[in-house]
């Protein structure tokens, strides 16, 4: 296990080195520059040339590429082009309505997809199993803001009983505003609760038909035990698995609906940043979603391998 774990944890460095890598160069290929966002009529072309050469945007891409990559190690992801302030104080501002967003999301997503997953796998064939199966293939062929204005829609703008944006809102006010939440998750649940309760599904009825548990059956164990005890544990590998690409486009849907509902989170800081060309706050603000998706999908790898220690052997 420690050995698995430290070869997966050798992998993510080096994904991350290449990401970075990757996130410097796609930024740098952005049209314009900070400078160029700031030229007026009242700038001279000469005086615009002194403004990027006081923001250090003359330099060889390569050179600011060192320098960006130095800083990153030591913890400091530059500075903002725009306000001049520390891109790490943008990222921290931001992050918490993303945050308060996503583990929202996860807590109802979880138990949900778990036990639609499990309902579904003890009836294959049954009416459970094929209402839950249309349900859930049909709510994950519908995009994200497509579910976003219909539930806007019908609860913000018909009904009147749920707020349908975030706008003067702020991560803090959720402990006094819980309602702000409610919409911005009920579209995150849509595809992620979809995925995630199929490979639960499958995973029951594998474990379900698996000789073990046929076994079982004969010498009289009660089914909760078999459940909880010999199908959950194998039933929860696909989904865990799952879970890690669940994550990766959870992360995505995140930002989407941030910019839906117009939530003050990594979403705005990166609309705001590309429109101004501040390529730091872009860069550290993409360096962060790169870091929590590798952690995710390493999280995933070492349960998985916890879960079932044989699954190492086929990596």
């Amino acid at each position: 296990m420690r050995s698995y774990a430290a070869q997966r944890a050798l992998l993510a460095v080096v994904q991350l080195a290449v990401l970075s890598a990757l996130v410097f160069v796609l930024t740098a290929l952005l049209p314009g520059d900070a400078a160029d966002m700031r030229f007026t009529e009242t700038l001279t072309p000469e005086q615009v040339e002194r403004l990027r050469e006081q923001l250090g945007l003359n330099q060889p891409a390569l050179e600011r590429f060192f320098d960006w990559a130095g800083g990153v190690l030591t913890g400091d992801l530059g500075t903002s082009l725009a306000s001049g302030g520390p891109v790490l104080d943008i990222v921290r501002s931001s992050v918490g309505a993303t945050l308060v967003l996503t583990l929202a999301t996860l807590a109802v997503v979880l138990p949900l997809a778990v036990a639609l997953g499990i309902l579904a796998g003890t009836h294959e064939g049954g009416r459970i199993d094929r209402a839950i199966s249309s349900v859930t293939l049909a709510l994950s062929a519908i995009p994200d803001f497509v579910i976003a204005v219909v539930l806007v829609a019908v609860f913000s703008l018909r009904l009147g009983v749920l707020p349908a944006t975030w706008v003067g809102s702020t991560g803090a006010d959720l402990v006094s505003q819980p309602a702000l939440l409610i919409l911005p998750v009920a579209v995150l649940l849509g595809r992620t609760v979809c995925l995630l309760s199929r490979q639960v599904r499958a995973g029951t009825v594998n474990a379900l038909n698996a000789d073990y548990v046929v076994q079982a059956r004969r010498l009289g164990v009660p089914r909760r035990r078999i459940l909880l005890r010999h199908v959950l544990p194998n039933a929860a590998v696909p989904g865990v698995q799952e879970l890690a690409r669940t994550g990766d486009t959870l992360l995505g849907g995140v930002l989407v609906v941030e910019a839906i509902f117009a939530i003050p989170g990594f979403a705005t800081a990166l609309i705001s940043g590309v429109e101004a060309r501040d390529i730091p706050v872009v860069q550290g603000l993409t360096l962060v979603l790169a870091v929590a998706a590798l952690i995710i999908n390493l999280g995933a790898d070492l349960l998985c391998n916890r879960l079932v220690p044989r699954t190492e052997l086929l990596r």
